[in-house]
C-alpha cells in the first residue's frame, strides 16, 4: 500500500517582529490546504534585507517566533535558514528539504505583494519545481490581478500556484516596529508573550530603517 505523502506548510521571513498576520496566515493555510504542520521558518540574513538598523537580531526574533507559536500543536519553529554561510536563498531551502524529506509536499506562504516580485527572487523555476507556492490576497491587491499573475507565472516556470482564501491582514513589521518606536501601543498586534518579550529587551527603541 502506497504511503500518503505528507502536507507541510512554510512560512518564510524575517518575522522582524512576528505578528496577528503571520499567525492567522499559517493557521488558514493549515486548515484549507489540510495541511500536516506549518513551519515557522526565520531568514538567516536574506540579501534584501541585510545591516537593517534599528531591528532584532538573530536570536530575539527566533526567541519570538518561539514563543508566538508555542502554544499551537501544528506550528513548528525551523532554523535550517539560520545558519553561518550568509545569504539564505529560497531555492536552495526547498532543495535541501526535499533531499532531506522526500515523502513531503511542501507548500510556499507568501504574499499577494511578493507574488509581482518573484520573478525578481534567486532562481524561481528551482522555487516552482521544489514546492507549490500559496498565495495570501493584500488589500491593495485585486483578486483578479493576482489571479492573472499566478496564471503567468504558472505558464512560464511550469509551477502551480495556489490562492488562498483567507481574511486581508494589511499589517506589517515595519508597522509594529515604527509604532514601538513612537511610544505606540501594540497590544492584540502580536501576541502577548511576544510584546512581553519585547518590552523586556527594549527592542525597537533606537534608529528605524
Amino acid at each position: 500500500m502506497e504511503q500518503k505523502r505528507k502536507r507541510v506548510g512554510i512560512m518564510g521571513g524575517t518575522f522582524d517582529p512576528i505578528h496577528i498576520g503571520h499567525l492567522i496566515l499559517g493557521e488558514k493555510a493549515y486548515e484549507q490546504l489540510e495541511l500536516d504542520k506549518v513551519l515557522f521558518m526565520p531568514s538567516g540574513n536574506p540579501p534584501h534585507k541585510k545591516n537593517r538598523p534599528g531591528c532584532a537580531s538573530d536570536e530575539q526574533r527566533v526567541e519570538m517566533v518561539r514563543r508566538a507559536i508555542s502554544m499551537n500543536p501544528h506550528f513548528d519553529l525551523s532554523l535550517v535558514e539560520m545558519n553561518e554561510e550568509g545569504y539564505s536563498y529560497t531555492f536552495r531551502t526547498l532543495e535541501h528539504l526535499n533531499e532531506e524529506h522526500p515523502d513531503t509536499d511542501y507548500y510556499f506562504i507568501i504574499g499577494g505583494d511578493s507574488l509581482f516580485d518573484f520573478e525578481s527572487w534567486m532562481k524561481p523555476e528551482r522555487i516552482c519545481a521544489a514546492a507549490i507556492l500559496v498565495v495570501a490576497t493584500r488589500d491593495h491587491v485585486q483578486t483578479s490581478d493576482l489571479d492573472a499573475k499566478m496564471q503567468q507565472l504558472s505558464k512560464k516556470y511550469n509551477g502551480r500556484f495556489l490562492r488562498l482564501d483567507t481574511l486581508n491582514m494589511d499589517v506589517s513589521s515595519r508597522n509594529i516596529r515604527s509604532w514601538i518606536h513612537d511610544g505606540k501601543s501594540v497590544r492584540y498586534y502580536v501576541p502577548d508573550e511576544v510584546r512581553h518579550y519585547i518590552e523586556e529587551q527594549l527592542m525597537y527603541r533606537g534608529t528605524m530603517e
